[in-house]
């Protein structure tokens, strides 16, 4: 499989990068990284900046078509869902590329899509102390309907309790672009996050998606929270804490 890494791990949390490598050769998978993968593209196209968007896309199809890859694994649901989703959108007008991205996007999964759908896992074979809940973004909620998985390993961990929570399906006010142009409203929707977490009793938030978890990490810590924040891919890591 190829691994595909977004812009949040591979610039700010490259830990969730590592993490996913070691759980994945842990399982027996051979993880192959693609040179030369960048940007999915992502912040143009929420932006609507189409043509610019197609241009990173055009990109990522060269990249990811090198090699016969049997699937392409991403540990964020929403970088997921802008390949397998929304890149056939983009080339609707040029049929040869939407086949192209039609057949690529048919292969992403997103990481826990593909452990718990692809791999089967059913005993992660972890163990985590703590009190969690986890964070579904909108676009794993959503778009790519990959709920109960993420659930299902997590009850699997030695040590972890998964407690239900507050308003979950709520969104977290990152949305990308969105809490860059309303900074004030993205905020507001992180405090009514953090506010559940903490009725909840949860000493650790955990999520497959790393800009969610920059997001209320960033509010957490402003606020004067010490909530451990973790990726699903750093709970189950093998080497967790070794560089």
């Amino acid at each position: 499989m190829a691994l595909f890494v977004p812009c949040f791990v591979d610039l700010i949390r490259p830990e969730v990068g590592v993490a996913t490598v070691r759980v994945l050769r842990s399982l027996g998978v051979e993880v192959v990284y693609p040179e030369g993968q960048t940007c999915c593209g992502q912040p143009a196209f929420n932006s609507g900046f189409f043509d610019e968007a197609r241009g990173v896309a055009r990109r990522f199809l060269d990249v990811f078509e090198r090699e016969d890859f049997d699937y392409v694994v991403c540990p964020s649901g929403s970088c997921s869902t802008m390949v397998s989703r929304y890149y056939p959108l983009l080339f609707e007008e040029t049929p040869e590329e939407r086949g192209r991205a039609e057949a690529l996007g048919g292969r992403v999964r997103e990481f826990s899509d593909f452990l718990a759908n692809v791999i089967g896992m059913e005993d992660p074979g972890a163990s985590y102390s703590g009190r969690a809940v986890f964070h579904a973004g909108c676009h794993q909620r959503r778009e790519l309907g990959v709920l109960e998985e993420p659930r299902r390993i997590l009850r699997g961990v030695s040590g972890l309790e998964l407690l239900d929570w507050e308003d979950e399906e709520l969104c977290c006010g990152f949305g990308g672009t969105f809490s860059v142009k309303m900074p004030e409203v993205s905020a507001a929707m992180a405090d009514q996050k953090i506010r559940a977490l903490e009725k909840s009793g949860a000493d650790t938030l955990i999520s497959c998606d790393p800009s969610c978890l920059l997001h209320l990490e960033g509010r957490l810590r402003r606020t004067g929270h010490d909530t451990r924040v973790l990726h699903l891919a750093q709970v189950l890591d093998p080497g967790r804490g070794e560089v």
